[in-house]
């Protein structure tokens, strides 16, 4: 079954505010994290009334750079999504390593436990996966050790609206900007540039035909940024887009280049895309306020003097 022809399996609705704390599954698909950011990042969730379950391998140091073995890291997604009592997965960071979890996820599992599902960066190939197979939306928002630890590490409206299903927009005061004027709908997808590259040429590239592209990532120079959009170009992966949407690109600057080389960049590789485009929208790798995304609805793009992102269908159901 194509993408395109995959209906949105949505999750139930999740809403704070009555009276008991809500449980919501954390875990560590690919690296580990600094324990005191852990830490500060659960304190974060139980002020916002949630009761966060750490799974059982969640805090492993190793092997490597990852938070235990392959086994030991789809156990825990296995299990925070079998788990009845728990409404969201939102996992402690990325870093590295949930490639290895492509072909061991539980589809079916999944599937008949559905749940909003936070992460971004290295998490967006495992996002994706569930997406384009069995229609599950990716919640592109704050991760336990990333954002929740930080003060203003949260875009809280962006959080809560789509874990209730409510509508909402962004725009100029979460850092959109214009590119290229002009509008376009259609089903908002995507996540870090940078994984959706390394996706391409397995069994797991992703559906981009006819959407909506958001497109972020952090550190990678502008001529690195110029190189994978030729490589999305070159694979065909903008044939039909509809838009592109990039994040705040967080420190993807050259050192002693001038400040506007990125969005030169950005335009120059894309100067034969028809859609609009626009940058710095601040959702994943970001300075603060990390706004919730959902990957997988009904989107409308406006770039131009009111540069928004509308979410206009909700990712979950009453």
């Amino acid at each position: 079954m194509s993408a395109e022809s995959k209906s949105l399996l949505k999750p139930p609705a999740v809403g704070a505010g009555h009276g008991t704390d809500i449980a919501v599954g954390v875990i560590a698909p690919a690296s580990f994290a600094n324990p005191e950011r852990v830490e500060r990042g659960l304190d974060a969730l139980r002020i916002l009334d949630f009761a966060p379950r750490v799974g059982q391998f969640a805090q492993t140091r190793g092997p490597l750079y990852f938070a235990g073995t392959r086994e030991q890291r789809l156990a825990d997604l296995h299990a925070a999504f079998a788990d009845e009592d728990t409404s969201a997965v939102l996992c402690l960071r990325g870093g590295y390593g949930s490639n290895y979890l492509l072909d061991g996820l539980d589809l079916e599992l999944i599937a008949s436990h559905p749940k909003p599902f936070f992460a971004y960066s290295d998490l967006t190939g495992p996002q994706l996966r569930l997406l384009d197979e069995i229609g599950l939306p990716a919640f592109h928002g704050p991760m336990v050790a990333a954002d929740f630890y930080l003060d203003d590490g949260v875009h809280l409206p962006s959080f809560h609206a789509a874990l209730a299903g409510k509508p909402y927009c962004v725009g100029t005061a979460e850092g959109m900007r214009a590119l290229k004027p002009g509008k376009a709908d259609g089903v908002l997808y995507g996540g870090c540039l940078s994984i959706l590259v390394s996706l391409l040429g397995t069994s797991f590239e992703p559906h981009t035909e006819g959407k909506l592209l958001f497109l972020e990532d952090t550190g990678a120079k502008p001529y690195q940024v110029d190189r994978m959009l030729w490589q999305l170009l070159q694979a065909g992966k903008l044939d039909g887009v509809r838009g592109i949407i990039f994040g705040e690109m967080l420190d993807c600057v050259s050192p002693g280049a001038q400040p506007e080389l990125l969005e030169e960049t950005i335009l120059s590789a894309l100067e034969a895309f028809d859609g609009p485009v626009a940058i710095g929208l601040r959702s994943g790798h970001v300075s603060r306020q990390n706004v919730t995304l959902t990957f997988g609805v009904q989107t409308g793009l406006v770039v131009g003097d009111d540069t928004s992102l509308h979410m206009c269908e909700s990712a979950v159901k009453p």
